[in-house]
């Protein structure tokens, strides 16, 4: 890592991870392959961004570490990379078993519980597939007809600003939006 962490993917220490590489790896990974229109990809920092922010309009009275694991949902992926859940399903458990090591180790490293409750995940998913829905129709080229059929059409009320950001300004942004959750836990935490 940029950090000068060495990971070790088959036995991923939470010591071994550090925001600024997620927020640096997430910035520089482009969903839907880099198939997106502008001169910018849409990254998965961004996409995690938008997610954070959608899940917040879903239910605003989540509390602050919901709010974290949602930003950082597709945290792994700094590491792995994006890839479509079809050729995730392809590669099976070996996969499955490599990412969730990694989102343990990131969910120790910043106080989460391992995995997030039953209720979150889906509430997590919901939002994930809301981007995802404005994701395809704003950048990838698809019709709303067609999006409905993969994805959650958002609300009407909810506006989100779906323009690719440069690497390093989603990478500012995602490292910010995270200094922003971290000192309303940490507010939390000294209020208890």
């Amino acid at each position: 890592m940029l950090s000068g962490r060495r990971l070790d993917l088959l036995n991923p220490s939470p010591m071994d991870v550090e925001i600024e590489d997620i927020a640096h790896g997430l910035a520089r990974v482009a969903r839907w392959n880099g198939q997106t229109q502008g001169p910018n990809a849409f990254s998965v920092a961004q996409h995690s961004l938008v997610v954070e922010q959608i899940v917040g309009e879903l239910k605003p009275a989540l509390p602050v570490e919901a709010r974290l694991a949602s930003l950082l949902h597709d945290a792994p992926e700094y590491v792995i990379g994006d890839m479509i859940s079809p050729f995730k399903a392809v590669l099976g458990s070996d996969y499955k078993s490599v990412e969730g090591r990694l989102a343990l180790a990131i969910h120790q490293r910043f106080g989460l519980p391992g995995e997030p409750a039953p209720a979150l995940k889906k509430l997590i998913k919901r939002a994930d597939l809301i981007s995802a829905w404005l994701e395809a129709t704003c950048l990838a080229g698809f019709s709303s007809v067609e999006a409905d059929q993969f994805f959650i059409r958002p609300p009407q009320e909810l506006e989100l600003d779906m323009t690719p950001l440069s690497p390093s300004a989603a990478q500012a942004a995602f490292l910010a939006r995270f200094a922003e959750i971290l000192e309303d836990l940490d507010a939390k935490r000294g209020a208890a």
